[in-house]
């Protein structure tokens, strides 16, 4: 995950390096804006990714417990 998170970061740097240039920004902030957008990308990234990996973990765990429970033979009436 980590290796698809700075993938995806840098390429949304390269890309605003080229859509700042367009803009005809000085060399000095078109680097300081991409790296902005790199940093935030990756950020908001790793934040989803967090997120989504401890709601899989969350969703196996029930599902592991509710499997040994049946295999236990314990029943749950609620």
């Amino acid at each position: 995950m980590n290796k698809i998170v700075m993938l995806i970061s840098s390429l949304s740097f390269f890309l605003s390096i080229i859509f700042f240039s367009q803009r005809d920004f000085p060399l000095q902030e078109i680097f300081l804006r991409s790296f902005a957008v790199f940093i935030t990308i990756a950020l908001l990234l790793g934040i989803i990714t967090i997120v989504f990996i401890k709601s899989i973990n969350k969703a196996s765990i029930k599902r592991s417990k509710e499997v040994l429970d049946n295999t236990a033979g314990i029943t749950n009436n609620e």
